[in-house]
């Protein structure tokens, strides 16, 4: 795994375009690939992110018919940044809405990171409508993990980065990060707002990978994109993501005729592997895959090779 595996050429979406849901929002939605191939869908990170060109080509464009979109509030969807009528729960529903208009019955369901939450939420729910999972650095929402990457844990092995994500918040506001980040992030003058925004999303770009401190394929750098991620993330974790403590290990029973591939970082710093290593517990059917020498992001040599030799073997199923 010393070199880096090669994404599948570049491709166009042979159809697209925006989707009106719940709540006045619009999801962008784009099909790729063989419109005969194996039906999946992608679930991007964040929350708050979106999709981007290198998440198609994950892919065989010649073997899958894949369904990418933005999630609510995010990249082409509208209207950007919009908090209201944007749950976990709304997400799930979108992702059926979206199985509808693809004119699909079950499809290979691939997620990491938040996506893998939103995967394992989608999957628990409607366990007939999804035929695999593929789930990369596993988080699901739970106080523990969020503790770890808010509340000082990462911190210890970044302490200069954790300095600079401090820096807008006032000491007296610092016991509770992901509360001081809301108010700064829905703050009226949006001078403050994207002053936030930048040190929200700067903490997690800066160490997302094991080597590099780029930010991951699909964080956002333009300014209002930047807000529009903070924001949404922030309310997702502020609200738990709308889960029980612990529901979607607790859960993982309705998935398990399921087939499942887990792929995990061993020095993942944003989702530590504690996280995915229990659901593989709950979840004895799925392969775990755990990668050595890497960190967090699915671009990482080992990850992806592990990413891209899963969606091959899930297309000759």
């Amino acid at each position: 795994m010393s070199e880096t595996p090669s994404l599948y050429p570049p491709i166009e979406p042979y159809r697209s375009g925006r989707l009106p849901v719940s709540g006045g929002h619009e999801i962008y939605w784009e099909l790729c690939g063989n419109p005969e191939g194996k039906p999946a869908v992608f679930l991007h990170g964040g929350p708050g992110s979106g999709c981007s060109p290198a998440h198609r080509r994950l892919f065989n464009p010649a073997r899958y018919n894949v369904l990418l979109f933005d999630q609510r509030g995010c990249g082409r969807s509208m209207p950007t940044g919009s908090l209201d009528g944007n749950t976990t729960w709304d997400l799930v529903e979108d992702i059926e809405r979206l199985r509808e208009l693809a004119g699909v019955e079950r499809w290979l369901v691939f997620g990491g990171s938040w996506g893998a939450a939103l995967a394992l939420a989608y999957a628990e729910a409607h366990p007939d409508r999804a035929s695999g999972l593929i789930l990369r650095g596993v988080f699901t929402c739970q106080r523990s993990e969020l503790d770890w990457f808010y509340g000082g844990g990462a911190a210890k092995l970044f302490p200069d980065k954790w300095e600079e994500f401090l820096r807008p918040i006032a000491e007296a506001e610092r016991g509770d990060l992901i509360t001081a980040y809301r108010e700064r992030l829905t703050h009226a003058d949006r001078a403050v707002r994207l002053e936030a925004a930048r040190a929200w999303a700067d903490w997690e770009g800066q160490t997302v990978t094991l080597r590099t401190r780029a930010r991951s394929v699909g964080m956002p750098s333009a300014s209002e994109a930047t807000i529009a991620f903070s924001r949404i993330e922030n309310h997702y974790f502020l609200n738990h993501a709308w889960l029980e403590e612990g529901q979607l290990i607790r859960d993982a029973d309705r998935i398990r005729s399921i087939p499942g591939v887990i792929v995990q970082g061993r020095y993942d710093v944003v989702t530590p592997a504690v996280t995915s290593w229990a659901l593989s517990k709950a979840w004895p059917e799925a392969e775990y895959r755990m990668v050595e020498g890497a960190g967090h992001a699915f671009s990482e040599p080992g990850i992806l090779e592990e990413l891209l030799a899963a969606t091959d073997r899930f297309a000759r199923s």
